[in-house]
């Protein structure tokens, strides 16, 4: 397994204020997609960035190899929307903190 780092891209600077119901309701199955992502151990950390040039969206997650990830991030439905979302993904090699003891 290999780490990735995937950045979505909103359709314009402003967004999220004044989202359409069209592009609310996108991002509420992209936040259950990723949800899911993280609830299968794929996904590390997942979640807007608010950067002051504008917020983006992130996600750490594993796949077997480029391939893989580049299929991942392709299966998020806000990309299928026809929105004007944009991604990336690039690889990230990486030391992780281990689990918390119990």
């Amino acid at each position: 397994m290999a780490h990735f780092l995937y950045r979505l891209f909103p359709p314009r600077p402003d967004f999220p204020a004044g989202m359409t119901e069209e592009e609310d309701a996108a991002m509420a199955r992209h936040g259950a997609y990723w949800l899911a992502q993280i609830n299968s151990g794929a996904a590390t950390a997942v979640g807007p960035v608010f950067a002051p040039d504008g917020t983006f969206g992130l996600a750490v997650f594993d796949a077997t190899d480029a391939e893989a990830a580049a299929g991942i991030a392709a299966a998020d439905p806000v990309l299928s929307a026809g929105l004007g979302f944009t991604h990336r993904v690039d690889p990230m090699p990486s030391l992780l903190r281990p689990p918390p003891r119990r």
